[in-house]
C-alpha cells in the first residue's frame, strides 16, 4: 500500500462518517430520541468499514471479504438491538442529561458532539480497511485467533443484552440492579466484551514480519474503544444516569463488582 493509497482511504472514510452523523443529528433533532444516534453510528461504521474492507486499494481477495463479513456482522448484531432497544424509549438518558445543561445551545451542541464522534470513529474504521488489506496469507495462527476473539466477543455481548433484557422485562425486577449472570461479573459486560471484539482487527492488519508496516495502526481500534468505552461516553454518563436513579443499590453494586473487565464479585 503506498502513501497516497493510505491517505486517500483515510480521507474517504473521514468524510463518510462525518455526513452519517450530521445524518444523525438530523435524526435526533426530528425525533426528539437520541437512542436513534447509536443506532445509525453503528449501521454507519459498519457500511463504512465494509466498503473500506472491499475496496481494492491493494486487494487481497479472500482476506477482504473476511473482514467484510466480521464488521457486517458486528453492525447487524449490534444495531438491531440498539434500534430494538431506541423504538422502547421516549429518549436516551445520557444525551438528555448533556441536552438540558447545554439548554437552548443543545441543537447546536449536539451537532458538534455527534461530529465528535465521527472523529473518534476514524481509527475504528481504518483498523477495518487495515486488516483487510494486509497483504500476508490469509488463515495464519493471528488470524484464526482473531476471528475466534471477534466470535466471542459477538456472542458475549449478545449474551450480557439478553440477560439484561430478561431482567428488565420481569415486574418483580423494577428499581434493582441486575447483577444476574455476566452483570454479577462485570457492571458493563457488553461494554467489555464490545471492547474485546476490537482486537481482532489489530491481529488481523499486523504483519510480525514488518511487510505490512501500516497494520500497527490498527492498535489505535481497541485503544480508542477503551477510552471511549471506560471514560468518556460509556460508563462515567451511564453510571452517573443510574445513581441518580437507583442510589444506594447501585452504589452497592458498585462496590461488588468490577466497573469493567469481568472478576468474581467481592463480598
Amino acid at each position: 500500500m503506498t502513501v497516497a493509497q493510505f491517505f486517500v482511504a483515510l480521507l474517504s472514510i473521514a468524510i463518510a462518517l462525518s455526513v452519517i452523523m450530521a445524518g444523525a443529528w438530523l435524526v435526533q433533532q426530528r425525533t426528539g430520541n437520541s437512542g436513534w444516534v447509536d443506532t445509525i453510528w453503528t449501521f454507519g461504521l459498519g457500511a463504512v468499514g465494509a466498503v473500506s474492507a472491499l475496496a481494492p486499494v491493494p486487494a487481497t481477495g479472500s482476506r477482504q471479504f473476511l473482514v467484510a463479513v466480521i464488521i457486517a456482522l458486528w453492525a447487524a448484531r449490534l444495531g438491531l438491538h440498539i434500534a430494538s432497544r431506541s423504538r422502547g424509549i421516549a429518549d436516551d438518558p445520557r444525551y438528555a442529561e448533556m441536552a438540558r445543561a447545554w439548554g437552548d445551545a443543545a441543537p447546536r451542541q449536539m451537532f458538534w458532539l455527534l461530529q465528535k464522534q465521527a472523529w473518534v470513529t476514524i481509527p475504528l474504521a481504518l483498523a477495518v480497511f487495515l486488516a483487510a488489506h494486509n497483504p500476508a496469507p490469509l488463515f495464519r495462527m493471528q488470524d484464526v485467533v482473531a476471528i475466534i476473539v471477534v466470535m466471542a466477543a459477538i456472542i458475549g455481548e449478545a449474551v450480557a443484552d439478553r440477560q439484561l433484557r430478561a431482567f428488565k422485562s420481569d415486574p418483580a425486577n423494577k428499581g434493582r440492579v441486575c447483577d444476574a449472570g455476566l452483570w454479577a461479573w462485570s457492571r458493563h459486560p457488553n461494554y467489555f466484551f464490545e471492547w474485546l471484539g476490537w482486537l481482532a482487527y489489530p491481529l488481523l492488519a499486523i504483519e510480525i514480519g514488518g511487510a505490512f508496516g501500516w497494520g500497527y495502526l490498527a492498535l489505535l481500534a481497541p485503544a480508542c474503544m477503551y477510552w471511549l468505552l471506560v471514560y468518556v461516553s460509556g460508563i462515567p454518563p451511564l453510571e452517573a444516569h443510574m445513581l441518580r436513579s437507583r442510589g444506594q443499590t447501585f452504589r452497592d453494586y458498585q462496590a461488588r463488582t468490577s466497573a469493567f473487565f469481568p472478576t468474581p464479585p467481592r463480598r
